[in-house]
């Protein structure tokens, strides 16, 4: 199995994903199981999903750094999840997708989901030897994700402090989420260049 694989918690109603924000906002989405207006969510600006729990906790610093304090838990259909994938354009330029970097400079302007692989984390936040994907939407990708792809929001910020607690205590870590490689179409390894030569990414 190759290092970009993606790496989540999913069932047959759908893929979990995870984002952190201050408290206010994560409060209010799990109250209203999506991202209500004037709650602090700005829809007009791009948003990060995560799958991989440890990498969430690595970027918030188990939701302790500004603006991070709490951490969601969002389902996602299927579909929506697909959906997005299949736009995604890559942050950097991935020679095996686009022929030149003209052209995959223009096509990520043009997207409204952009995707980068980054160095995966346990509940630890030690690097672990695969990749974690992270998405960026924006435009009608985020109105669709609010407004039609969202099954459940549940918060995930106490977790996140009981893993921290217990790491500084040297105590057995709360149980996390079960992630495993979600499986995605030939033409969607393609689009995230999933087999790419870890020696060459």
């Amino acid at each position: 199995m190759g290092s970009r694989e993606i790496w989540a918690d999913f069932d047959d109603d759908g893929v979990v994903v995870y984002q952190a924000f201050k408290p206010s906002i994560a409060a209010a989405a799990a109250r209203a199981q999506t991202f209500p207006l004037g709650q602090g969510f700005n829809r007009d600006r791009m948003t990060w999903i995560k799958p991989s729990f440890g990498w969430m906790l690595h970027r918030s610093a188990h939701a302790t750094k500004r603006r991070m304090r709490g951490i969601v838990r969002i389902k996602l259909r299927h579909e929506g999840f697909q959906a997005i994938l299949a736009q995604a354009i890559s942050t950097a330029f991935e020679p095996t997708v686009h022929p030149d970097e003209d052209t995959w400079r223009r096509a990520l302007d043009a997207s409204e989901v952009r995707y980068q692989w980054d160095p995966d984390r346990d509940l630890e936040t030690r690097p672990l030897p695969r990749r974690a994907l992270q998405l960026g939407l924006r435009g009608g990708v985020v109105q669709r994700y609010v407004e039609d792809w969202i099954v459940e929001i549940r918060e995930m910020t106490e977790l996140a402090h009981e893993i921290r607690d217990a790491i500084r205590s040297r105590r057995p870590l709360p149980k996390g989420p079960l992630e495993r490689p979600l499986p995605v179409s030939a033409a969607i390894r393609r689009t995230l260049a999933m087999d790419v030569d870890p020696a060459d990414a």
